[in-house]
This record gives structure tokens, sequence and C-alpha cells, in this order.
């Protein structure tokens, strides 16, 4: 598993001082409309729901500090904050990179002060936590997101300073819950005492333990208000893949107004386990946890990316998109298509090529992709991904040929791939990888090639067309 060293630097550490009701977080650096900047600041105001906001915060902070799966292995990430203009979204990934975590404080949720633009991290410390959980549910809470004054931002000061891993997989689960979460539709809303009752139903005994293995994939399917769970994938149900994971909702049952289930449209007679999300409505605020299909297997394994990452001419439309984007807490594809002069369908595959990079995420919620920006180069989300880098090696070793029956071969080495397409379009292939999983975590490095080469292919005839016109 690749991964690099990452340091947060923060002038001071966060700090919930409970006597004047002011909880301050700190940031590190991170980008802005101006530009990178040290230590943003993006809001300074009232929370019109303290204690909701507080066990909201550390239901956040508990996924970025936990794994799910291999529990005994460390995990600590500080959240990412994004301040849209209109909202503040909290941010946070599982060590294990099959749970993400996100609060979005609303409009509605925060008052008195004017919210900027930007991405950064929020240093949440193990006192800070403690101050949180202590919080009383009638207390004022006045939440500053960055220093005090920006006279303390000097590079001679003496700055706190954590440095954590950064695993790539980290980066491409993040790349890939905004792929999973597009294919979602709403599948169940459920008032707030049916959302708690159903949601400590999952859990038995101390610790709130999920009932019945770790690894334990359910089934749950709407019933007029309630959720009832399902010994099959019957048409519009749910999967619950792993209930234990859910465990940091926990944190906000008492503030739960809605509990919201999303999830992708099951295919007839496909009993495979699927990705999921869980939002609970607070005022003025969401929060909302996507879960991986299997405890064991991490987003960033998905392949949901790798057609956009492949498909021809969608770096140049990445970078077209890049530029049009300003920290939008909703982006309309439809508007940036006539913007960019572009189809809606490349615009959706610009916006999942710039995800990789970490600055698309998708909400659920709202249907709607929103602008961010994490500290990650453009190239590296490509670079990461060992099918699209193996496929652009057969490529380039002259490994696709195609046949007169309209299917391609690919040479592998000492054997030979066959790739064939369906009444449909899509492609099939005859490796192991295609057989075991059938494009439910993407195509596999046979098919990627394929398209990369009829991708250049085309190219070269439209060049060449052009040449001969110019002529």
């Amino acid at each position: 598993m690749t991964q690099a060293a990452h340091a947060y630097r923060y002038l001071r550490s966060s700090v919930l001082d409970d006597r004047h009701g002011h909880l301050g977080l700190e940031t590190s650096g991170g980008a802005t409309p101006f530009g990178e900047v040290a230590h943003p600041r993006f809001f300074e105001g009232w929370l019109t729901a303290p204690s909701a906001a507080a066990a909201a915060l550390l239901a956040v902070a508990d996924v970025a500090a936990a794994r799910y799966y291999q529990p005994q292995l460390r995990a600590s990430l500080d959240p990412v904050v994004t301040a849209n203009g209109d909202r503040l979204r909290f941010e946070s990934f599982s060590g294990c990179g099959g749970v993400y975590a996100r609060l979005d404080v609303l409009e509605a949720g925060l008052d008195g002060g004017e919210i900027g633009h930007g991405t950064t991290n929020v240093d949440v410390n193990v006192p800070l936590r403690d101050a949180l959980g202590r919080l009383g549910p009638a207390e004022p809470l006045r939440l500053a997101v960055g220093p005090e004054s920006l006279e303390v931002t000097t590079l001679d000061g003496p700055l706190l300073e954590k440095k954590v891993p950064l695993p790539d997989r980290w980066l491409r689960g993040f790349a890939e819950t905004q792929v999973v979460a597009a294919g979602f539709d709403l599948r169940a809303e459920l008032p707030a005492a049916e959302a708690v009752r159903f949601l400590r139903s999952l859990t038995a005994g101390p610790g709130g333990r999920a009932r019945g293995t770790t690894g334990a994939t359910q089934w749950v399917v709407p019933a007029g208000r309630l959720l009832r769970p399902t010994s099959r994938p019957v048409s519009g149900a749910v999967c619950l893949p792993g209930a234990q994971r859910l465990v940091a909702l926990q944190r906000v049952l008492r503030h739960a107004r809605t509990l919201r289930v999303y999830g992708p449209q099951l295919t007839a007679g496909d009993t495979r386990p699927t990705s999921s999300a869980w939002e609970i409505g607070l005022p003025g605020m969401r929060l909302t946890l996507t879960l991986s299909p299997d405890p064991a297997r991490g987003f960033s394994g998905e392949g949901g990316v790798l057609d956009a990452l492949a498909a021809a001419g969608s770096e140049q439309d990445a970078e077209l998109i890049a530029v049009l984007l300003a920290w939008e807490p909703r982006v309309d594809v439809a508007e940036l298509a006539e913007e960019a002069g572009l189809s809606p369908q490349r615009v959706r595959a610009a916006l999942t090529r710039l995800g990789t990079a970490g600055q698309v995420g998708y909400d659920t919620a709202e249907a709607a992709f929103f602008h961010r920006q994490l500290p990650y180069d453009a190239g590296r989300g490509e670079s990461c991904n060992p099918r699209l880098r193996a496929a652009r090696a057969l490529v380039a070793a002259g490994a696709v040929r195609p046949e007169a029956d309209g299917s391609t071969l690919v040479l592998v080495e000492d054997h030979v791939q066959r790739v064939r397409r369906a009444a449909d379009g899509s492609l099939g292939c005859t490796c192991l990888w295609w057989a075991r999983y059938r494009g439910g975590r993407g195509p596999c490095k046979h098919v990627l090639a394929v398209g990369l080469a009829a991708g250049a292919a085309a190219s070269t005839v439209v060049n060449d067309a052009k040449e001969l016109a110019a002529r």
C-alpha cells in the first residue's frame, strides 16, 4: 500500500471554552479563492443547535479515528472542512477505507457570521473531544473556524504539528464515494421515533456493538414509515453491510428528526452486497455515513472512476471544468455544460476525474456534486490506480488486437484474453476478474485497454481528417 507523510500544521490546538461558550477549530493549510493559505478563516458565529452540532462533530471525528476492519491497527485523520458560502461541510474517512462521514451544517444551523469559501483540515484532539462530550443541552456555543486574528499567523511562531500517513487508498476512497453516491436514490424516510427505534435495534450489549458478526450483510426494505429486515435483496431493498459501522450515528440519536436511506437500484437476480448511505436529519444539519459493500472491502477498489479516467479528452475537459468551479454547494451539470461548451456526459466524466484529485464530492440529499479542494495533485488519482496503469502498458506494448468477428484479443504475457461487446454495448472479458465481479467493481485491465486503444484510434482518424482538410 503506497502512502505519503502529510503534516497538519496548526497555530495551536482547537479548544472548547465552555465558560464563555466558544468553540475554536484551528485550521491547517488549505485552498481558498485567493490561493493557498496557511491557516484560513472561514466562519465566526453562533451554532443554532449547539448540542446537536457538538454530537455530530464528534461522530465525524469518531469515523476519522476508527478502523471497522482490522480495528487493532491505528487510524487518525483530522476531519476536512469545506466552506461553500452557504454551509460548512465536515468530512472524514475511516482508517480502513470503508466508511465515509459528512456533516453538512446548513445556513439554518449557523447564525451571525459570513461563511467563506475554501477547504482545510481542522484539529480535533482528545481534550476537545472530551469537552464536546460534556457540553450541556441548553448551553449556547459560538463557533470559529480558523485563527482568532490574522496577526498571529507568522512564519516564525511556534506551530502545533501532526504528521500522519496518507495512504493512496484514502484518496481513491474519496474519489470512489462520489461516483458510488451519484448512483443512489432515496429509498426510505423514517420519522424521528422510528429512526431512533430502528438504529437502536441494530445494537445490543455494551459498547453499542452490532448484533451478529461484524462482517454480516443485512438487507432492509421500506414498509410504510418503517424499515423491516428481509432475507434477500428484493425490489426496493437497501443493503446494510456491517451494521456495526453505523455506531457513530448513536451520538446524535437524541437530536434526530429523520432517517433517510439511499441506495442503488437493484438488478433482478443479483444478490451481491452494495453500498448505501444513511442520513440523520438534525436541526439545521445533516449527518451522513456512506458504507462500502463489505467491512473488509474499502471504497478504493470499486473502480467506478476508471472509465472516466480512461475516456479520451477527459483530462483536458477536467482542466476546463476545474477553472469554472468556485466552491459551489451545488454543481449544476447542465449549466456547466453550457458554459464549457461540452456535453453533460463529458462534464460528468470531467467531474469524476476531478474527484480523483479530491476536488469534487457528491451530496446524496441534494443529488448534486459540490466543490472542495483536498491537498492532492491532479495526477495522483490516475497514478495510484493499478488497473489503469496496467491497461496503458498493454496498449503501449501493442497487445490489443481487433478480430474480424468484432471481438478483441488482448495478449498478456503467455496467455490471451478476449473482450466482446454485448447487445447493450457493454464490454465483457474472459479473465478471472470479470468472471468474479461482472463489472461490479469497474472494468478489468483488458476492457480498459480495449477502450484506450479505440479512443486512440478514433483520435488518429480525427487528426488525419483535419490534416487533409487543411491541405
